[in-house]
């Protein structure tokens, strides 16, 4: 390998004046291409289709960002039928090493438009400058690094010699991939995705979340201007019930990549399991699902920067993260003081359109927005009290940040996903009831404890059931290469995104003996 190693994509710092100029003339271009529409991609082809899917800036309902085209059954189907062709014909003899310099020719491309990928979240997805910056870099990281990982698995695997025989090991692509990205991440995950799945030889059908369908269409376009083959990756967005369930279905899907919620997860790895008429393999599944994330706070912790960590880690684009911390579990003798500088914190957070980089900005959707009101008043119907913030604001799907305290940890706003800017704070005797607390859910995706206890933050480590802990620092952000991501439990498969087993997911192994 003779590219230099992998290096984490630097965040843009927007106190430097050329870099904030830059970033408001990329809003400015995005302002200028709204509504505009992008096709459906099938066998190398632009298609059209009697629908469409509108996506719209969720900070101002009324204004549409684009559109793309809505794939019916029909549609579906032909996507896998001439992926699976395109596989089985030539993709996946292309070279590896060529298919990783794609992905390394797009990062370089990425990394030009940087600014303008991250103002089209911030219109479609409502993220500030600095969590659109996260995104974007997030997304070049995965390019790069899975770019390094395919050279160097593009080769014949050590085994242990034996007399009499050469005897290899090659991983070989599986077919075709149905890739089911979610809204929250939809230029990182997506990206992160398709590529793992592309750059491994597989052939991919991207069904992209129907609220974050343009910044799908614009990689797609990034893509095949960095040399991907047009008939190696479909671009076919669609309502799940109709499109989602065809693609996962069809007896030629090979593997199913998905992030997104624990209910549809389960239905995906579900459906995959029965095998369709004409289907000749065992359907792999991806599932990167929900998470209901704890941080511990004991008595020995430094409550000021744990209230920072702890409002970091809640409120980063307005709790619409897997990983974010959505219960703060504090032991008793620090409860209140604690709870009293995160409200202190959280109220001093700024609400606004994203494109003024505030601290948030508005939910994805009404759907969303509705249902976290609805789980608001589910916790004061509980007996919580509702500390600060709880509303909805007018002018777009904004919902104010949320402190709740005295929730007990069996109280719904402690056990299920919310997915919004809700914090429920919850009392714990000592450590070690923090502990069960911490562990006393169906997730294990991200948590954290902030202590100044060497032992406690050992157990933390062998007892905290979650595939990424942070210790003394917040619970949201891990760094592609660094901290690879993936959880436990009702989490999902732990595919470790980002990380050296990642693209091992959609390969298999082949070994072949030859006797002289």
């Amino acid at each position: 390998m003779s590219v230099i190693p992998f290096k984490n994509e630097p965040l843009t710092d927007f106190s430097v004046p050329a870099n904030k100029a830059a970033y408001e003339a990329a809003l400015e271009k995005v302002r200028g291409d709204f509504g505009k529409h992008w096709e459906l991609l099938i066998a190398g082809e632009r298609v059209a289709s009697e629908k469409k899917i509108e996506s719209y800036d969720p900070a101002d309902p009324n204004t549409v960002v684009g559109s793309v085209g809505k794939a019916n059954k029909e549609q579906a189907l032909k996507a896998i039928d001439t992926a699976h062709e395109f596989f089985q014909n030539e993709w996946r003899f292309f070279d590896g090493h060529a298919r990783a310099r794609i992905l390394l020719r797009s990062a370089a491309m990425l990394r030009a438009r940087k600014h303008e990928f991250s103002a089209t979240m911030t219109y479609e997805e409502s993220k500030n400058w600095v969590e659109a910056d996260a995104d974007t870099a997030e997304a070049i990281d995965f390019l790069e690094f899975y770019a390094r990982e395919m050279m160097r698995l593009d080769r014949e695997q050590e085994v242990v010699p034996y007399p009499g025989d050469e005897n290899n090991l090659y991983y070989v692509p599986l077919g075709v991939a149905v890739v089911i990205p979610p809204w929250n991440f939809p230029l990182a995950i997506m990206a992160g995705m398709t590529t793992a799945a592309l750059v491994t030889g597989n052939t991919v059908v991207l069904k992209p979340a129907s609220t974050a369908p343009i910044i799908a269409a614009k990689f797609i376009d990034l893509l095949l201007e960095a040399g991907m083959p047009a008939k190696a990756i479909t671009f076919c967005p669609g309502s799940g019930g109709e499109v989602g369930d065809t693609l996962v279905d069809h007896p030629k899907t090979r593997l199913i990549a998905f992030t997104g919620s624990k209910e549809i997860g389960l239905r995906i790895h579900e459906r995959a399991a029965k095998v369709n008429e004409g289907q000749l393999w065992i359907k792999r599944t991806i599932l990167e699902m929900g998470g209901k994330d704890g941080m511990v706070v004991d008595e020995t912790a430094d409550l000021d920067y744990a209230a920072d960590m702890a409002v970091a880690g809640a409120y980063g684009f307005q709790g619409q993260k897997c990983s974010a911390c959505s219960r703060l579990i504090a032991v008793d003798a620090i409860y209140d003081e604690l709870v009293d500088k995160v409200v202190e914190r959280t109220k001093k957070l700024k609400i606004d359109h994203p494109s003024k980089n505030p601290n948030m900005g508005a939910v994805i959707d009404a759907a969303s927005h509705g249902k976290i009101l609805e789980y608001i008043e589910k916790a004061k119907n509980d007996g919580n009290e509702v500390m600060c913030g709880g509303k909805a604001i007018e002018g777009g799907y904004f919902v104010e940040p949320t402190v709740v305290k005295n929730v007990k940890d069996t109280d719904t706003i402690a056990q299920e996903e919310i997915f919004g800017p809700v914090l429920a704070c919850i009392r714990a005797t000592d450590f070690e009831d923090a502990l069960r607390i911490f562990n006393g859910t169906e997730f294990g995706l991200t948590g954290g404890l902030i202590s100044n206890v060497r032992e406690r933050l050992e157990r933390a480590r062998r007892e905290f059931h979650v595939g990424n802990l942070y210790l003394n620092r917040k619970i949201t952000g891990a760094l592609v290469g660094v901290q690879p991501f993936g959880g436990f439990n009702m989490s999902g498969t732990d595919s470790k995104a980002g990380g050296q087993d990642y693209l091992g997911l959609f390969m298999q192994g082949k070994s072949v003996t030859e006797k002289f």
